[in-house]
């Protein structure tokens, strides 16, 4: 999977096919980092990843992030971009 933050990939002619995100919260706190790591075992924020290979992206393009405090010890992190395919 390409991933790139720019609107194009050189040398590529591009299709459109949606948006995908994917989103985790780290935490400092041991208990809810235990809780964390069991919610991506059973599939919590993987999904974003899967589902741009599930709808048959070549790659993402245009990718962006975001971070921010949810409160003292956590912090929520968006990352988003344009699942594409090559022609």
């Amino acid at each position: 999977m390409i991933i790139v933050n720019t609107d194009f990939i050189t040398g590529k002619e591009i299709e459109t096919i949606q948006l995908v995100k994917g989103s985790i919260v780290f935490s400092k706190n041991v208990v809810r980092d235990i809780f964390a790591g069991l919610k991506t075992i059973i599939g919590g924020e993987i999904a974003g990843y899967s589902e741009a290979t599930m709808i048959g992206a070549d790659a993402i393009v245009n990718v962006r992030y975001s971070a921010s405090s949810l409160m003292a010890s956590a912090a929520e992190i968006i990352a988003y971009g344009t699942a594409v395919r090559f022609k």
